[in-house]
């Protein structure tokens, strides 16, 4: 099966268990006792305010911030591949690098200058393919704009094809035909097996396609199925919280 061809049933991915998880960064908490678990093969949400600390938690599941307690990933068998899609892609527009140069950088371990691979050249374009930009391969990443450049980030999480998938609002600067894109990845993700480990702004995205969902606010306000954590209530503690509320004891911790 190729890499990225969807749909035969895979391998599920790990199921995945924070426990106790805190992070503070001099005397400010990040993380104050984050326990939650996602269960192999979901697709799972984490949702709340800017600077609750969402995407510090997605590092230290990562390994790139320091953390209190424990974080482990339960495999059927041997661990797999990891893919991690971010929220934006920072560097210098005026680079000459093409969708192609990016792609070869990102996937194979042969330099870029040396152009794509045979052994990853089919997969690419296939991923490329699948997120809508196979007809701008050779553009410059710096000529895209912000949506085409988010449909290039997806499909380089797509090589090599991952049993765990970490989005980082991966719908912020989609159009409507890339949200329709990314919503049938998702589904895609799910019907095969792929752990997802979602963080989304878009609610009514979240409550149509998550299996479950996190709210968090330096600490844990609710986990539970979307029918159950997003009611109104709900959402208005996890939004009106001020994030500093669960710092004051942490940051003696």
């Amino acid at each position: 099966m190729s890499a990225i061809e969807p749909i035969t049933l895979a391998s599920q991915g790990p199921g995945v268990e924070f426990d106790a998880v805190g992070l503070t960064l001099g005397r400010t908490t990040i993380l104050d006792q984050v326990s939650f678990k996602v269960r192999p093969g979901s697709v799972h949400a984490l949702v709340g305010p800017n600077g609750g600390g969402k995407s510090s938690l997605i590092k230290t599941l990562l390994g790139q911030m320091p953390h209190h307690g424990r974080l482990n990933l339960h495999w059927a068998g041997a661990p797999g591949c990891i893919g991690y899609v971010p929220q934006a892609l920072e560097f210098d527009r005026g680079l000459p690098m093409t969708v192609d140069d990016f792609m070869a950088a990102m996937c194979q371990r042969r330099p870029a200058f040396l152009g794509l691979s045979r052994h990853y050249a089919a997969s690419i374009g296939q991923a490329l393919e699948r997120v809508g930009m196979q007809d701008k391969r050779k553009r410059r990443m710096g000529a895209l704009s912000g949506g085409e450049r988010q449909r290039v980030l997806l499909a380089q999480g797509l090589i090599p094809a991952p049993q765990l998938l970490v989005l980082d609002e991966p719908m912020s600067a989609l159009d409507e035909a890339g949200i329709r894109i990314f919503e049938q990845l998702l589904l895609d993700w799910r019907t095969s097996g792929t752990t997802v480990l979602w963080i989304e702004h878009d609610l009514e995205a979240v409550k149509r396609l998550a299996d479950h969902v996190t709210g968090l606010n330096r600490r844990i306000l609710f986990d539970a199925p979307p029918e159950q954590a997003l009611r109104p209530e709900a959402l208005l503690q996890l939004f009106s919280t001020h994030p500093r509320s669960a710092a004051v004891t942490g940051s003696h911790a």
